[in-house]
């Protein structure tokens, strides 16, 4: 009855921080935006710049119908590289609660190992509710507010997949970049793919074998270290995909085109922006490349080491006792934040006496952070010893160490903190680096406005797509087998039997929930089994989708929901970069896999009874 739906929904846990939003409104800006640039109120380059559109999003915001409903916030952004903007009236529900989820060994199932793999066995993931107050609107959480009603919602198709059915993902992406020269191309492949690969593995090898040493540990480090593996494990499946797909072959055909088309235009400007790009390129890689290597060990890999003693340096200078305090205060929580739960100070000192040398490997002295000429001079160039002396006498390194210093603070002791000077180096040599690219990028961003409204004219009357910006997009497809290689033909559908294939008691990525084995060892699947007998699992399409899609519901011809995208394949993983039809999959979760885990596994049938089902 009603009273125990109530009783149940008491269950439901608040998720501070998770938010959702709907889509109120889009509105076509570009007019206003040109005018203003032939007004001379902004620049070109100022035309794309987050400060403007920002602002100009809430002039327009405030003068519009919606300034007083509740949960709007308005977002301006470029489309094709600024040859056209657009503004979105964003809807935003702050009230969101966790459902259901399957347990990991579910959700999680083939781990790091299946992570951009097929055939895929992974029970992928959650439900929410969003709730509002008494009238439907957005809201803070309270226990006042009540499940949203909405003016349209999926029903779920049980019907079943055949290959070739029409499939379209209705989502937000992340970010591609189709549209790139194929000096850009090389640029990503050398300058941030390569290094990412190099100073990812190294860290990854030296966690590996922490974790699997100690359980502590690998609990600690689980989620880094599937962090960290997931782009190092993207970027080689990139790099190979770039070059077993001829991407740069099909970008240097584009270009070859564009040129005889500038030519047949009598057009100077397309005529040149393409070398003019290259020119560039040839200046931003080096740094590009320096930037990624700094990124990715000292800001990335590395994690000891902050800059919060300079402020406590400058309250002592001034011998100012209630901000000396207040200092004191601050750097308690600097502390903690540093020795959080996750964070072991050995492993940490290990990832650096790694990182260090290589780094220095990878770039030559001279554009190193000043930190290398400390370890030259002080420490002979023993790596091993200057991180030994910072990790263990550095004012954060340990209990002791802190409490010493905050007993009796002293400038002398900032001075010569080893991780203080270690992390000044580092912002400083980002700066100078950021600071150098940005009038490169700048320069970059219009070039690639002249290239892209080019290519767009080059193509009429078909249409061009921008690329994807965070913002919601459609993307339509068919539900696909491929042949990844000679010999190999991949069905478009996997089921449960792969799930005890995969078993391995023994790997933390391969084991099956005793209540799930059982369900599949007496094939108790209800309604959503395949005419055969068997469970499908996961299904491939041929949509176009890349990081920031998982979750993206899966819709056949009628609108219905069959699945959710969550990955692609590795075959695709040029995708970001160059669309292949051939190779290219999405690898969505059969929806029937959904209910079953929830209704045989979960006992929630009570919110399979809310869904609208169509069989």
């Amino acid at each position: 009855g009603l009273g125990d739906v109530y009783k149940r929904q008491d269950k439901e846990l608040p998720t501070p921080g998770l938010k959702f939003t709907f889509i109120e409104r889009i509105e076509d800006i570009t007019d206003i935006v040109n005018a203003k640039i032939a007004a001379k109120e902004i620049t070109e380059s100022e035309s794309f710049s987050s400060a403007f559109l920002q602002k100009l999003a809430n002039e327009l915001y405030n003068k519009s119908d919606l300034k007083d409903k509740k949960g709007i916030v308005p977002q301006a952004l470029p489309f094709y590289a600024g040859n056209k903007f657009y503004l979105f009236y964003k809807k935003i529900y702050p009230d969101v609660r966790m459902v259901a989820a399957p347990p990991s060994s579910i959700g999680k199932f083939g781990g790091e190992t299946d992570n951009w793999m097929w055939p895929r066995h992974t029970g992928d993931f959650s439900m929410f509710r969003i709730y509002a107050d008494a009238n439907g609107e957005p809201a803070e959480y309270s226990e006042s507010n009540v499940p949203l009603k909405t003016k349209k919602h999926l029903s779920i198709s049980i019907k079943g997949l055949k290959e070739g059915d029409y499939a379209m993902i209705m989502g937000s992406p992340g970010s591609t970049s189709r549209y790139l020269t194929v000096s850009e191309v090389k640029e990503r492949m050398e300058s941030e793919n390569d290094p990412r690969i190099r100073i990812r593995g190294a860290r990854l090898a030296v966690l590996k074998e922490v974790m699997n040493a100690s359980d502590k540990i690998r609990i600690q480090y689980a989620n880094k270290y599937a962090g960290s593996s997931n782009y190092w494990k993207n970027s080689i499946g990139m790099n190979k995909a770039i070059i077993d797909n001829d991407v740069l072959g099909t970008k240097a055909a584009q270009e070859a085109k564009f040129a005889e088309f500038a030519k047949a235009q009598n057009n100077a400007e397309y005529a040149a922006v393409v070398k003019n790009i290259d020119d560039l390129v040839a200046k931003t890689t080096p740094l590009n490349y320096q930037y990624t290597c700094l990124r990715e060990t000292f800001f990335g890999a590395i994690e000891f080491g902050n800059v919060m003693l300079t402020k406590t340096r400058e309250a002592l200078l001034e011998k100012n006792d209630s901000v000396i305090e207040a200092r004191m205060k601050a750097l308690e929580s600097t502390y903690e934040s540093i020795h959080n739960k996750d964070y072991d100070h050995e492993v940490d000192r290990k990832v650096a006496k790694a990182l260090f040398p290589l780094y220095a490997e990878m770039i030559p002295a001279n554009q190193r952070p000043s930190i290398y000429k400390v370890i030259e001079q002080k420490y002979k160039g023993d790596y091993n010893k200057f991180v030994d002396d910072m990790y263990d006498n550095s004012i954060f390194a340990n209990r002791a160490n802190f409490e010493k210093f905050t007993k009796k603070p002293s400038v002398k002791a900032i001075d010569n903190d080893l991780a203080l000077q270690y992390c000044q180096s580092k912002y400083d040599l980002m700066d100078t680096l950021a600071s150098q690219l940005k009038d490169m990028d700048q320069e970059l961003a219009l070039l690639h406005k002249t290239y892209i409204r080019g290519l767009g004219e080059m193509k009429l009357p078909v249409p061009s797509y921008p690329d994807a910006n965070f913002t919601i997009r459609l993307t339509y497809g068919n539900v696909k087998p491929y042949d990844p290689k000679d010999g190999v033909h991949y069905n478009y559908y996997t089921t449960t039997k792969g799930i005890l294939e995969k078993e391995n008691p023994e790997d933390r990525e391969f084991v099956v929930p005793a209540k799930l084995k059982e369900l599949i060892e007496k094939k108790d699947y209800g309604r959503y089994a395949l005419p055969n007998g068997d469970m499908p699992v996961c299904f491939l399409s041929t949509n176009d989708i890349t990081g920031g899609n998982s979750g993206s519901p899966v819709l056949n011809e009628n609108g219905e929901l069959i699945g959710c995208a969550f990955d692609g394949n590795w075959e695709s993983l040029s995708g970001d970069i160059h669309f292949d039809n051939n190779l290219q999959r999405c690898i969505n979760l059969d929806i029937r896999y959904v209910l079953f885990i929830l209704e045989k596994l979960g006992n929630c049938g009570h919110l399979i009874n809310e869904m609208t089902i169509v069989e």
